[in-house]
C-alpha cells in the first residue's frame, strides 16, 4: 500500500451517516487517504443488521474507516462528538433537516469553534419547498423522471442499483474536494450540500434538453426512438442473450462481413444509418432470425475480433469471475465485520479510478462497532478510566 497515492492523507473526516448516500461520500474520501471516523449509535449503524438487498451496504461503503460508538442523544455523548468535530477538517452527515442542530453538531455551531471546517450535508432535497419531505432513492427516481425513462411505457421502474444514493455521495465528495481547494486559498471552510432529488434531475437532464431542443418528449428507454439501427439485445442459441451494436456506416459494413450478411450489406435501403433506422423493425427481425442458432460465445468472439461493440448479459454475481476485473485488480478482499459470517473475507469492488496508475485499495477493513473508540477518545484527552466509565454507562461503545 505504500506506493499507492493517498492525496488526502492527513485529512480528518468525522462522519455522522447511515445507509448509502453519506457513507459513499466518506468512502471516497477514505479511499483517497483521509482518516475517516464513523460516529455510530452505541447499538451500531442500522445497515450492519440489514438483510436481503441491504446486506451488502455496510461492508461496501464503510471500508477504510474507523468506528466510534457514541450516544449523541445524551449530553455527554453530544459533547464528545463536538470535541471530535473540533479536530476535523471535514464533517459529513445525512440526517433529516434539523437533526444535527438538536445536538449542536450543525455547521453553524461547529464553525464557530472550527472555522476551517468543511461540512458536507447529504439530504433528500436542497433547501426549498420539498426539503421537509422524507426522500428515498426510489422516491426521487419516481418523481424526477428516472423510473419513467427506465421502465416500459406505463410501467415506471426503478434503476437496478442505489444510483441516486451513490451518486449523491459522489457529488458530495466532489463538493468537499472543491471546498478544500478554496480553503487552501482563503483559510476558511464552508458548507457543502448534496441532495438525492437534484442529483436525479441532473441525471435526466439529457432528456430534458432533448425536449427543449426538439420539442418532443423523450420516450422511455425501452420504447425510445433509437438513433442506431443495430443496437439491441438478441436471444440466441440455448436461450442465451447478447447485446450487439453497429453505430456507424463503417461498423455496419464490418458487422455484415463478420456475420456473413453480404446480402444486407448490398441492399441500397440499408446503405446509411438513417436509412437503416427507417428499416429497423424489419432489420432487427431478420438479424434475430439469422443469429438464433448461433451461440453467444461464438458471436462475442466474432465481435471482439472485429472491434465491434458487444456485451454478454450478466448478473452481478458473475462479475466475481470477470477476467478483466481479476487481471486488473478491480476486486479486493475485505473482512466482514458483522453477522454470522463476521471475520470472513469477501471480494469487494474498488473505487473506479487510478492515481499514478494505481487502484486505491483497502487500508482498513470495514470496522467493527466501536473498534477505534478508545484510541480516538484518548486522542482528545480522555484517560482510560474515563473511557471505561463512559462505556459502562453506554455513552460510548
Amino acid at each position: 500500500m505504500n506506493d499507492i497515492p493517498q492525496p488526502l492523507k492527513g485529512l480528518r473526516v468525522i462522519e455522522f451517516t447511515h445507509m448509502v448516500m453519506g457513507p459513499t461520500c466518506g468512502m471516497v474520501l477514505a479511499d483517497m487517504g483521509a482518516e475517516v471516523i464513523k460516529v455510530e449509535p452505541v447499538a451500531g449503524e442500522g445497515t450492519r443488521r440489514l438483510l436481503g438487498a441491504g446486506a451488502g451496504f455496510f461492508p461496501m461503503f464503510n471500508r477504510n474507516k474507523k468506528s466510534i460508538g457514541i450516544d449523541i442523544h445524551s449530553p455527554e455523548g453530544a459533547e464528545l462528538a463536538r470535541k471530535l468535530c473540533a479536530t476535523a477538517d471535514v464533517v459529513c452527515e445525512n440526517f433529516k433537516p434539523g437533526t444535527m442542530q438538536k445536538y449542536g453538531l450543525d455547521y453553524e455551531t461547529i464553525a464557530r469553534t472550527n472555522p476551517k471546517v468543511i461540512y458536507a450535508s447529504h439530504k433528500g432535497f436542497l433547501p426549498g419547498p420539498y426539503d421537509h419531505r422524507t426522500a428515498l432513492d426510489e422516491v426521487v427516481q419516481m418523481m424526477a423522471g428516472l423510473a419513467y425513462m427506465t421502465g416500459r411505457p406505463g410501467d415506471p421502474l426503478r434503476a437496478g442499483t442505489s444510483v441516486n444514493d451513490i451518486m449523491g455521495g459522489l457529488f458530495g465528495a466532489i463538493g468537499v474536494l472543491g471546498a478544500l481547494i478554496q480553503r487552501g486559498i482563503t483559510g476558511k471552510g464552508m458548507e457543502v450540500q448534496s441532495a438525492l432529488y437534484e442529483n436525479n434531475v441532473f441525471l435526466v437532464g439529457q432528456h430534458m434538453l432533448q425536449y427543449a431542443v426538439t420539442g418532443k418528449p423523450a420516450n422511455p428507454m425501452p420504447a425510445r426512438d433509437n438513433p442506431w439501427a443495430v443496437y439491441d439485445v438478441f436471444t440466441v442459441k440455448d436461450g442465451e442473450q447478447i447485446f450487439l451494436a453497429a453505430v456507424s456506416d463503417a461498423q455496419w459494413r464490418t458487422f455484415c462481413d463478420t456475420m456473413g450478411f453480404a446480402d444486407l450489406k448490398d441492399e441500397p435501403e440499408l446503405a446509411t444509418n438513417n436509412l437503416r433506422v427507417v428499416q429497423r423493425p424489419r432489420l432487427i427481425k431478420t438479424i434475430a432470425e439469422r443469429l438464433a442458432h448461433r451461440s453467444a460465445a461464438e458471436l462475442a468472439s466474432l465481435m471482439e475480433k472485429a472491434g465491434l461493440p458487444f456485451a454478454p448479459i450478466r448478473k452481478p454475481e458473475d462479475l466475481y469471475d470477470d477476467e478483466h476485473l481479476l487481471a486488473t485488480g478491480g476486486l479486493a478482499d475485505v473482512k466482514l465485520p458483522d453477522g454470522p459470517r463476521a471475520g470472513d473475507s469477501v471480494k469487494t469492488t474498488l473505487f473506479p479510478i487510478t492515481l499514478a496508475g494505481q487502484r486505491l485499495g483497502i487500508r482498513l477493513h470495514p470496522p467493527r462497532l466501536g473498534e477505534h473508540s478508545a484510541e480516538l477518545l484518548q486522542g482528545i484527552g480522555l484517560a482510560e478510566a474515563d473511557i471505561e466509565q463512559l462505556r459502562a454507562r453506554a455513552v460510548i461503545a
